[in-house]
């Protein structure tokens, strides 16, 4: 959106190359631009000539961003001009140091250039509509303010919940280990550790899911790309897996035929059980579920397939919302209740591929696509 008059944005950054983007970023836009190092050139360039909108990194030397907010805030006219904080460190510490300063809004690290511009002109127009409607806007920035402190609380529950819930699954799971190779152990005691090890394996499935849809939130879920043999991966996948699958009835199989991709092979990797996870729980007892590669144009794809219910065409997207349910009048058709097919889409988006569901005849067939990268 073009500005209406060349307003003046303060942009204050340690960083040479964040200043450099974000510079190009708004002038490309109409916008002119002042650059500041630390806060101290910050509060300086604003006594020279106060700009329309200022961008203060918080973390500075010698004067920090929230330091050279109070300041400009204590200077003639100060009060007036929108302050956007941006800054790495992401949690209710500094959110609320920043709106104790005078903040207006709060930007995490990495941004968008088309978020950065956003920002911007909300702010601008933000602090117009403040001149004419004071209360007005006084009750909308104290709402958008609950709003992201809570967001940054739901974050912050999130990591520690992760973190509190690994120690005592990988106790669990040690214990169970031990138990199904104590020497002296019956085979009804070794039968329920692998139980146990089974269901440790789907719980910390659920914890990393977790984990890594708060990442994709964050905008922080980025693959870590290298060749990996799929081979391997599909024999990894299928024996984390078997335990599970002997217990339904279920055959698995694998035909990897493509040999190797280019993909974060961790996420992939979890991606694949998910699916194959899904696919045994939904699988009658005596069938089959495959998992197999192919190649695409410049693409391979990875395919789970079962001969269970199927997955209706109306619900082929919305199965991969969080915590969906089946809709009223599907019973029987599966759903996902939990995060599972919430991750494998963000996964695979991440890698810049798509997942969706085709008929299997019967049952269903999850393909995942993912791009080759130079």
């Amino acid at each position: 959106m073009e500005p209406a008059a060349k307003a003046l944005i303060l942009v204050a950054d340690d960083n040479a190359q964040n200043r450099a983007v974000a510079q190009a970023t708004l002038e490309d836009e109409g916008y002119e631009v002042v650059l500041a190092e630390d806060g101290e050139q910050a509060v300086a360039a604003f006594a020279r000539r106060p700009p329309d909108c200022a961008l203060l990194d918080i973390k500075m030397p010698r004067m920090d961003g929230v330091e050279a907010c109070r300041q400009i805030r204590a200077r003639p006219g100060g009060r007036d001009v929108p302050v956007v904080f941006l800054t790495a460190l992401r949690d209710v510490e500094t959110f609320d140091r920043a709106q104790l300063a005078g903040g207006d809004d709060f930007m995490t690290k990495p941004y968008r250039p088309t978020e950065l511009v956003v920002r911007v002109e909300a702010a601008l127009r933000l602090r117009r509509v403040a001149s004419e409607r004071n209360e007005l806007y006084a009750l909308v920035k104290h709402q958008r303010d609950d709003l992201q402190r809570v967001q940054l609380q739901k974050e912050q529950l999130a990591a520690f919940l992760v973190h509190d819930f690994k120690n005592p699954v990988s106790s669990i799971n040690l214990q169970a280990e031990l138990i199904r190779r104590e020497p002296g152990a019956s085979p009804r005691a070794r039968r329920a550790a692998d139980r146990i090890l089974d269901e440790t394996a789907a719980l910390m499935r659920m914890i990393t899911n977790l984990l890594d849809i708060s990442k994709a939130d964050e905008g922080k879920l980025a693959p870590k790309r290298e060749d990996i043999d799929l081979d391997a991966l599909g024999a990894e996948v299928l024996e984390a897996l078997r335990a599970r699958a002997q217990g339904s009835g279920v055959t698995l199989v694998a035909d990897m035929a493509t040999g190797s991709a280019n993909a974060d092979r961790d996420l992939i990797r979890r991606v694949l059980e998910n699916l194959v996870d899904n696919a045994i729980r939904h699988a009658p007892e005596g069938t089959t579920v495959s998992l197999r590669s192919e190649r695409a144009g410049e693409a391979t794809r990875l395919l789970v397939t079962d001969a269970g219910t199927g997955v209706p065409p109306a619900e082929r997207e919305r199965i991969f919302e969080r915590l969906v349910q089946a809709a009223e009048g599907m019973d029987g058709i599966r759903s996902n209740r939990g995060l599972g097919l919430a991750f494998c889409k963000l996964a695979v988006e991440a890698h810049g591929g798509t997942i969706h569901i085709e008929d299997a005849d019967p049952g269903a067939m999850f393909c995942v696509t993912i791009p080759h990268v130079d």
